[in-house]
């Protein structure tokens, strides 16, 4: 059993890291889009063609699993909405400044991601995000350091939006029955929604676009928005929002090692240390928080403590601890639709009803 959950938590691992590599290299895909089209017009085909793909999906399966629940629905609106606006200020981020600096700056979600989540964290934690965050710096500096453009400190604000996004995906899908393909086709019918009124008069350039902007705009859709929302959903309704952060803690190593082999851009001293920092930030972080959701529940008193406490006191479990306690376990302890079994108690005493007319007698002794 030990083997087998072992097993499950580095298949995630490894799913979380390859959205992770999906995801560093949208930077590049995206800025040589927003090159030869409107970055309104981009996020309108991203979305456009996510959408087209997923209700594919959905009507291919069986016709009962073809509808959406209250809850998919419940959940999707608000979540694509917020997710919209990770992309809309990302985009016009990474149109205003290096495929790099867009992977790296947006690595910030690591460290505000955990303060969001208000998790118990342990100080270890937030030591390896701090290494992260100067693997950060050194990643932005190039040859020096030099104060932010206009496209880092939209990708500043990109990184805080998207913090809120993952941790809102966690605390409104943990526990819930929700499919990530349901899941994922609300989403990017709400973004294709939000974005087609701005992106309506520029509609007849996308029709007159060359075949190198498709090939973006459909990698763009396919990969980076179908694959890879439908994996961080499943991924963090099975995980918690901070590890799951983390992993995709590492998005700006592979930006710049897709910038440096594709992009034609240079790794300077600076920028590779920067580079090695961040991947033992993350795994230092990643082995922390492991080592805190599997770390033991605290033993039951002793029988000596036991006797001096009322034997009709209740026990709280992880389901009677109330929806708080709940959400929180599913977080960092179990994966969705998770519930700690509650610990076996003895049958109450039967003891007959009295008679609704007349007061019962007195028990007899033994």
């Amino acid at each position: 059993m030990h083997r087998r959950r072992v097993s499950d938590v580095r298949r995630l691992d490894a799913v979380l890291l390859l959205v992770a590599l999906v995801w560093g290299s949208s930077y590049l895909s995206a800025q040589t889009a927003t090159a030869a089209l409107p970055v309104l017009l981009v996020l309108f085909a991203r979305y456009a063609l996510s959408a087209v793909t997923c209700l594919g999906l959905v009507a291919s399966r069986r016709r009962g699993s073809r509808r959406w629940t209250r809850d998919e629905l419940r959940a999707g609106v608000p979540l694509g909405v917020t997710q919209a606006a990770v992309l809309v200020v990302e985009t016009y981020g990474v149109a205003h400044t290096s495929a790099a600096n867009a992977g790296l700056i947006i690595s910030l979600t690591i460290v505000l991601t955990p303060l969001l989540d208000r998790g118990a964290l342990p100080a270890s934690f937030f030591a390896a995000t701090a290494v992260c965050l100067l693997a950060v710096g050194l990643l932005m500096s190039g040859n020096g350091f030099h104060a932010p453009r206009l496209g880092d400190l939209l990708m500043l604000g990109a990184a805080l939006i998207r913090a809120g996004h993952v941790t809102l995906v966690g605390r409104l899908t943990a526990g819930r029955p929700i499919r990530p393909l349901q899941l994922t086709t609300v989403q990017t019918l709400v973004g294709t929604a939000l974005f087609l009124p701005a992106a309506a008069l520029d509609l007849p350039t996308l029709v007159r676009t060359d075949q190198a902007a498709w090939a973006q705009l459909v990698y763009l859709a396919l990969f980076c928005s179908v694959f890879a929302f439908l994996v961080q959903t499943w991924a963090v309704q099975r995980t918690s929002a901070s590890r799951a952060s983390l992993l995709l803690g590492t998005e700006p190593v592979w930006a710049v090692a897709v910038g440096v082999a594709l992009g034609g851009e240079h790794l300077t001293p600076l920028t590779g240390l920067g580079a090695a920092l961040m991947v033992v930030g993350t795994y230092w972080g990643q082995a922390v928080e492991r080592a805190h959701r599997a770390a033991p529940e605290p033993r039951p008193p002793s029988v000596h403590a036991a006797s001096r406490v009322p034997t009709h006191a209740p026990t709280r479990s992880a389901d009677s601890a109330g929806p708080a306690a709940s959400c929180a376990a599913t977080r960092f302890v179990a994966p969705a639709g998770f519930r700690s079994p509650r610990p076996p108690q003895p049958p109450p005493p039967s003891s007959p009803s009295p008679p609704p007319s007349s007061p019962s007698p007195p028990p007899s002794a033994p």
